[in-house]
């Protein structure tokens, strides 16, 4: 009979000493949790839920079977994990605090933009935009994931990303490179970029795995269902959440074994991919979960479809409300890296959700008369 357990961070709170110091701060982030249920699932359903706070997780794990009570006590180990920050190049991107990594698509079908930044001197002006706006990382797309997009050769992705890599390098700018081809890696790191984004989790390419490992770069690992060329394929779930979770669990631990650095991973639940709208919210829901995977966290969620779905199907140029909403949601469950289109109001957002979070930390009125 297959078990596995899942630590879910339940009641977010604005500090601890909102609870007399019984709360943990998730990820090494500004988030922090009072309560988690710690849920044991057997053949798909759930067998057994237990809530407690952290003064009583040693005692509610030790109530689950002994291989149960292991994965239990690494999760908890990871919830409160500590992440070191991203070496980029020069730039160093500290994971205190929710960090903006601004999206540059040089394709022209994407989704977003449809191509407005193909032409070298716009993508150039775009980059230089987002990095004056707070934009910590650029992240280099040239192919389109989107459902039903064009199949993109590899030759055709390298020359329209490395030119976009190094005028991007030029100005200086942290770089990662959204691929899932071994070759438009190998490029892009040749050409001054810095770290990988792989929608397919090193999947789709044998190759892109053993060229993150020599490179020692960072990378991303996201969620797909489709290993193929349709990412979007063969999207059913039973329990979108805990199936995404160890989906990451296991692409984790492969690229470890494959000699990838463990503080270099970081990972993303892929939302929009594969997934209904309905399964996206659980898993927005759901995203504190996913720090007991032991690694920092990313979310992208901008200008998503289900933002449309959600309002009165808008254009994605016309999503920015609604991309600010998840992204703020991102902030509060711990988020280290909101990949976004609009950097500038993203910042804005930030830097005000971290004032106040801020404030809430330095509100010793909140603490209990001794």
């Amino acid at each position: 009979m297959t078990t596995s357990v899942y630590l879910h961070p339940l009641t977010l709170v604005s500090g601890p000493q909102a609870v007399d110091g019984d709360a943990v701060r998730l990820g090494g982030s500004m988030a922090y949790a009072h309560e988690f249920a710690l849920v044991l699932r057997r053949e798909g359903a759930v067998a057994e839920r237990i809530v407690a706070a952290p003064s009583g997780i040693e005692a509610a794990i030790a109530r689950l079977p002994e291989g149960a009570a292991r994965e239990a006590e690494r999760q908890w180990a990871n919830l409160r994990k500590v992440h070191a920050p991203l070496q980029l190049g020069a730039r160093t991107v500290r994971l205190d605090q929710p960090q903006v990594m601004g999206i540059l698509n040089v394709t022209p079908d994407s989704f977003s933009d449809g191509g407005a930044h193909e032409v070298e001197d716009a993508g150039r002006a775009h980059a230089a935009a987002m990095l004056e706006a707070g934009a910590a990382i650029v992240d280099i797309g040239g192919e389109s994931t989107r459902p039903g997009a064009a199949a993109t050769f590899e030759d055709e992705e390298i020359r329209g990303v490395v030119p976009a890599v190094e005028y991007c390098a030029a100005m200086g700018a942290a770089i990662s490179v959204d691929t899932r081809r071994a070759g438009v890696l190998s490029a892009a790191l040749a050409a001054g970029a810095h770290m990988a984004n792989d929608v397919s989790a090193l999947r789709y390419d044998p190759r892109s795995i053993e060229v993150v490992a020599e490179a020692g770069c960072p990378v991303v690992l996201m969620h797909a269902p489709g290993a193929g060329e349709d990412l979007h394929a063969g999207g059913k779930y039973g329990d979108v959440v805990s199936e995404v979770f160890d989906f990451l669990k296991a692409a984790r631990e492969r690229a470890i074994a494959a000699g990838i650095a463990e503080e270099r991973i970081i990972c993303d639940p892929g939302i929009g991919f594969g997934k209904s709208l309905a399964e996206n919210l659980a898993l927005v829901n759901a995203l504190p979960l996913f720090h007991a995977l032991g690694s920092p966290i990313m979310l992208g969620a901008s200008r998503k479809r289900m933002i449309g779905a959600l309002s009165a199907e808008e254009a994605a140029e016309a999503r920015l409300a609604g991309s600010i909403a998840l992204a703020v949601r991102g902030m509060e469950a711990g988020v280290h890296l909101l990949r976004v289109h609009d950097v500038a109001e993203t910042v804005q957002a930030r830097n005000v959700w971290r004032g106040l979070r801020d404030a809430a930390l330095t509100d010793f009125s909140q603490l209990a008369p001794l």
